[in-house]
């Protein structure tokens, strides 16, 4: 049987490149779209979480689910998205939407190590296993290649690699990629689609311009579209916990709108035929 939910771990070897901005980009778009949505917070610094506005208030985080997989509920310990009371607030809707959050904390952290047994990567897997009603999970991993973000791409459909148009980050990004092959090679020969994201583009740069050609050069058509450009209202946005879409101004609609083709061009891919 076909899994019917998609996976989708974000992630970056290089801090800084708006991978935590673009997990929270998505997350909004499928809101908007009224897309049963799970976010999963495996970073230790817990962006994503303080972005949807939540906070654990006396359920487990995902860092201590991991540590009791085989015993914890997924579905008994997610928190809803602040997005989804606001959401609602602004329209009368017969049908509620779903963006619910796996929170994250630095307790995660104990597993965010290059040594983790494979027994250890199956983690993640387990806790998906034991919940239903999400049409797509978001995974933001941590800005590494340790043990958080292989277990994340051991339960994940697809690999969105976010990447800003600079020489480390380009460079970084090559090394992931060889990476997951590693990782596929050896513990995932099931793992699906690994694409590249474009973020923090500026047309005006020269730079930019020429790491974008660059990008496409190496990454061919895993290069997703569209770019998305440098957006400065980012740490406001996220700081006062609202989503993208329910922002107010002309910049953070055509932010919007960019997500919602980004998504659409994320779930109009198959992820991968005949996983169960």
């Amino acid at each position: 049987m076909v899994r019917s939910v998609q996976v989708v771990s974000i992630s970056s070897l290089k801090g800084g490149v708006g991978k935590t901005s673009v997990t929270l980009g998505l997350a909004s778009a499928a809101l908007a779209a009224g897309i049963p949505t799970l976010v999963i917070d495996l970073d230790p610094h817990a962006d994503a979480s303080t972005g949807l506005g939540v906070r654990a208030d006396g359920k487990m985080t995902i860092g201590r689910m991991l540590k009791a997989s085989r015993k914890a509920s997924l579905s008994d310990n997610i928190v809803s998205s602040s997005w989804q009371a606001k959401a609602v607030s602004k329209r009368s809707l017969t049908r509620v939407p779903v963006l619910d959050v796996a929170v994250g904390d630095a307790y995660t952290g104990i597993y965010d190590r290059p040594d983790l047994r494979a027994r250890d990567l199956r983690r993640l897997t387990q806790l998906l296993g034991k919940t239903s009603g999400y049409s797509l999970v978001l995974i933001d991993c941590p800005p590494s290649l340790n043990g958080l973000t292989r277990m994340a791409w051991s339960a994940s459909d697809r690999i969105l690699l976010v990447a800003e148009p600079s020489l480390f980050s380009v460079a970084g990004t090559e090394r992931t990629q060889r990476a997951l092959e590693m990782f596929r090679k050896e513990y995932a020969p099931d793992l699906g689609r690994i694409d590249v994201v474009a973020n923090r583009v500026r047309k005006d740069s020269d730079e930019h311009r020429f790491r974008l050609t660059e990008m496409r050069s190496m990454f061919g058509a895993s290069v997703l579209s569209p770019e998305l450009p440098e957006f400065a209202d980012w740490q406001q946005i996220q700081g006062a916990a609202y989503s993208v879409h329910q922002w107010p101004g002309q910049p953070a609609q055509r932010t919007a709108g960019l997500f919602d083709e980004l998504l659409r061009n994320i779930t109009d891919t198959a992820a991968k035929p005949g996983r169960a």
